[in-house]
C-alpha cells in the first residue's frame, strides 16, 4: 500500500465499505481514476467499485500464529 497516496487509500477503504453495504461519502474522482488504472477499482453504473485486487490489498497479512 506504500504506492498509494493517503487520498487513494482513503478512497479504496470507502469502496470496501460500499461493497459491504455501508454508507460511503463522496469518492474523489482523481483518486478513483488512479485506482482504476492500478486495477484496484472499476467504474460502474453505481459509481466506483472495488475489485478483488483492491480487496486483497486491504486484507490484513496472514497471522504467523497459525504456523506451528
Amino acid at each position: 500500500m506504500g504506492d498509494l497516496t493517503e487520498g487513494q487509500l482513503h478512497a479504496l477503504k470507502n469502496l470496501s465499505r460500499k461493497k459491504a453495504g455501508g454508507e460511503v461519502p463522496f469518492v474523489n474522482i482523481s483518486d478513483a481514476q488512479v485506482l482504476v488504472e492500478l486495477g484496484l477499482a472499476v467504474r460502474s453504473r453505481q459509481g466506483w467499485d472495488i475489485t478483488p485486487e483492491g480487496v486483497r490489498l486491504l486484507a490484513p497479512p496472514p497471522s504467523s500464529d497459525n504456523q506451528r
